[in-house]
């Protein structure tokens, strides 16, 4: 058995050792891409407000300040937390795939659970930088969206978002094929695509969970 770190894994290094391909388009991924959305007022006024802080000290933030001022409050106001699932933070994970025991900490997740993550549905990792001491975004990002699915097993796509500095970059997982969205920028209009597709992916985890619900019904 081989152990290892989320922050030991690159892109090549997961398509080398799981068989995953990245794919140019996916269909899944261009449909949570162009969901519907229009801000509220209330929240584009909060979205704005984060946004000037983030031009104002963004540059000199390091990851901690960058995840406390700017990405958890925008996850706040796109309001996932409930009694069925949840945003989490610095949350570990650990799964075994093949012959591979893969651990670590996960900068943000949202899964079912209240008071603790249980099946997880989305994870994001920060970087303040394009290349981090630490690992590749994408890679950590990937590997720690394939050991979600391991431990869903469920057949649903998973889905993932990494962030360097002030790019957005969102992932899809289904299966062994993965695909990424173009960068947005969050100190331009695209903090308002950001939002959308965030509350996009809120109705996504939502109807999720009403279908498993109607499964245990049967």
């Amino acid at each position: 058995m081989h152990k290892s770190n989320f922050s030991d894994w690159t892109l090549d290094l997961i398509d080398e050792a799981f068989g995953t391909t990245q794919l140019e388009t996916s269909i899944t991924l261009n449909k949570w891409l162009s969901c519907k959305y229009e801000a509220t007022e209330h929240e584009r006024i909060s979205l704005l407000h984060l946004q000037s802080k983030l031009l104002i000290g963004g540059d000199n933030w390091n990851e901690v300040e960058l995840e406390n001022k700017f990405i958890s409050p925008v996850f706040m106001i796109a309001d996932f937390d409930s009694r069925k699932f949840a945003y989490f933070l610095e949350r570990d994970m650990k799964t075994t795939i093949g012959e591979h025991e893969i651990s670590g900490r996960i900068d943000g997740m949202i899964a079912t659970g209240f008071r603790n993550p249980k099946k997880p549905f989305f994870c994001l990792n920060e970087y303040k930088k394009q290349r981090d001491p630490d690992g590749e975004p994408q890679g950590q990002c990937l590997i720690a969206m394939l050991a979600a699915q391991t431990k869903n097993a469920n057949n649903k796509p998973v889905y993932g978002c990494f962030i360097i500095g002030k790019f957005w970059r969102f992932m899809i997982l289904e299966d062994k094929n993965y695909a990424m969205s173009e960068f947005y920028l969050a100190d331009g209009e695209s903090i308002f695509d950001i939002f959308r597709i965030l509350k996009g992916l809120k109705a996504i985890i939502e109807g999720f969970i009403l279908e498993d619900e109607a499964l245990l019904q049967k």
